[in-house]
């Protein structure tokens, strides 16, 4: 599956990917061609992903073949133990949370979910979290305190889900309490917004000493649609919305929203899993390598400190 402005950059990928099995049948008489066409495929890409405008970037996040969180963890982390359940109503699949390996160094991992097929889907929610998966994560969080273990989050997430029974089980309160224990953790913490990132539903998860995006992620207090509707009570005006929101990993690294940008192999994430992985994990090494310098007073303060720069405020 492939977006109508990759529809050119498909073509050659699938020669590509026909030329790779051949030549793995043992016709080496096709290796020139293949070396040819994936320069072409490596230049197309640098020509398309370089001209997007924002509303292409929101597609681009949200694509269907798009890494997820469990792709990442199964790409990054050995040995992850995922943990279920709040301790209070039930166990929400549309954040994965638990332990696992970063190298030697024992990490709390905790991320959303979407899904790939549409089982996968509708048994994640779309990644749209419920309550419970807020105390879920929030639970997680404190487990990674109390055993001096740094903290990684995966935000992909339309938003906290909207539900009635999700607001009468206590969701603006599941999202607040979730803000002020990550923003208070005695551990390192990074958060990276490896697709999309929505409203308070994303936020929650993205309270930590450093924020990354991945390059063609987003990342805005609405969706452009939602904007589009409030603004000007139109859903086609979705292009203008998504330039005005600034939701981009350029605009959010220029407003001091995010700390870096992580480059995405080829224009996008979705052509080559594997080498985003390597990518991410080695600014997940980088960030981790800076922060075990603090202390825990120091790696509060330090959290503290990014967040107040943060837009325009008067004290009284």
């Amino acid at each position: 599956m492939h977006l109508e402005f990759e529809k050119e950059l498909y073509e050659i990928y699938q020669k590509v990917e026909q030329l790779k099995r051949l030549y793995s049948l043992g016709e080496k008489d096709k290796q020139k061609e293949l070396r040819r066409l994936q320069r072409e495929f490596k230049k197309k890409s640098k020509e398309i992903y370089s001209k997007l405008d924002p509303w292409e970037r929101v597609l681009l996040a949200r694509h269907p073949q798009r890494p997820r969180t469990i792709d990442y963890i199964n790409l990054i982390f050995k040995n992850f133990l995922e943990l279920h359940g709040d301790r209070c109503f039930g166990d929400d699949k549309s954040i994965i949370a638990g332990f696992g390996y970063l190298d030697n160094m024992p990490i709390a991992i905790i991320g959303q979910e979407k899904g790939k097929s549409t089982k996968e889907k509708m048994e994640r929610n779309f990644g749209m979290p419920h309550p419970e998966g807020y105390r879920k994560a929030i639970r997680i969080a404190k487990l990674a305190e109390k055993y001096n273990m740094p903290l990684i989050t995966f935000i992909d997430t339309p938003g906290a889900y909207p539900g009635i029974g999700a607001e009468e089980r206590g969701q603006s309160q599941a999202i607040a309490q979730s803000l002020y224990v990550f923003g208070y953790l005695k551990v390192p913490s990074l958060a990276v917004v490896i697709g999309e990132g929505g409203s308070g539903g994303a936020l929650a998860l993205g309270v930590a000493n450093r924020v990354f995006m991945m390059e063609n992620a987003i990342y805005s207090v609405i969706s452009p649609e939602g904007c589009a509707a409030i603004l000007w009570k139109d859903q086609s005006k979705v292009k203008e919305a998504s330039k005005a929101l600034k939701l981009t990993s350029q605009d959010l690294l220029q407003l001091g929203v995010i700390d870096a940008i992580i480059p995405e192999p080829f224009g996008g994430a979705h052509w080559d899993p594997k080498r985003s992985a390597r990518i991410l994990k080695y600014f997940l090494r980088k960030g981790l390598r800076e922060l075990l310098k603090l202390s825990p007073e120091e790696l509060v303060e330090d959290r503290i400190r990014k967040f107040e720069k943060m837009g325009a405020y008067i004290e009284l």
